[in-house]
C-alpha cells in the first residue's frame, strides 16, 4: 500500500484530513500518530472548522516544511518553502478550483446551516477522500520515496 492509499485509509478510519496527511507523510520526520493527531486536530475542516484552507492542503504544506533540508539560511528556507507551498496549492486548485474547504464541500462548515447540510448529505465522506488523495499525491511528488 502506498502513502496515498494509507492516508485515505486513515481518513476513512476516523482521522480528519489533516491528521491523515500528517500521520503518513510526517512519519519519516519524527511525527508519530499521536503527534499527528494533536497537530492535525485544529487544521481539519479548514482551520478550526472555519471552512478556510483545506486541512489536507494545510498539512501537506506543514510536511513540506518538515522535509526541507537543514542548514539553509532562514530567509532562503522561507522563500524556498513559500515557492513550493504555492506550487502545491496551485496544483490542488487546478484540480478542484479552490483550496478553500467551504468551497470544496459546497457548504460552509462554520455555520449551523452549512454544518447541518454537510452532515445530512454526508459531504465529508462523499468528497474528502478525493481531496485527501489528491493532496497526498501532489505532496508525494515533492518528497523522496
Amino acid at each position: 500500500m502506498n502513502r496515498t492509499e494509507k492516508t485515505i485509509q486513515l481518513l476513512q478510519s476516523g482521522s480528519n484530513c489533516s491528521q491523515a496527511i500528517l500521520a503518513v507523510f510526517g512519519e519519516p520526520y519524527g511525527v508519530d500518530v499521536d503527534l499527528a493527531d494533536r497537530l492535525g486536530r485544529p487544521l481539519g475542516a479548514g482551520l478550526g472548522r472555519l471552512g478556510l484552507v483545506c486541512g489536507a492542503v494545510s498539512s501537506a504544506i506543514v510536511v513540506l516544511g518538515l522535509a526541507q533540508k537543514e542548514g539553509m539560511d532562514e530567509v532562503e528556507a522561507r522563500n524556498d518553502l513559500a515557492r513550493t507551498a504555492q506550487e502545491l496549492a496551485t496544483r490542488f486548485k487546478g484540480l478542484h478550483g479552490t483550496i478553500m474547504c467551504k468551497d470544496l464541500l459546497c457548504a460552509d462548515i462554520s455555520t449551523e446551516s452549512g454544518l447541518a447540510r454537510i452532515k445530512e448529505e454526508k459531504l465529508v465522506a462523499k468528497f474528502c477522500p478525493v481531496f485527501v488523495r489528491d493532496a497526498a499525491a501532489i505532496l508525494s511528488e515533492f518528497l523522496p520515496e
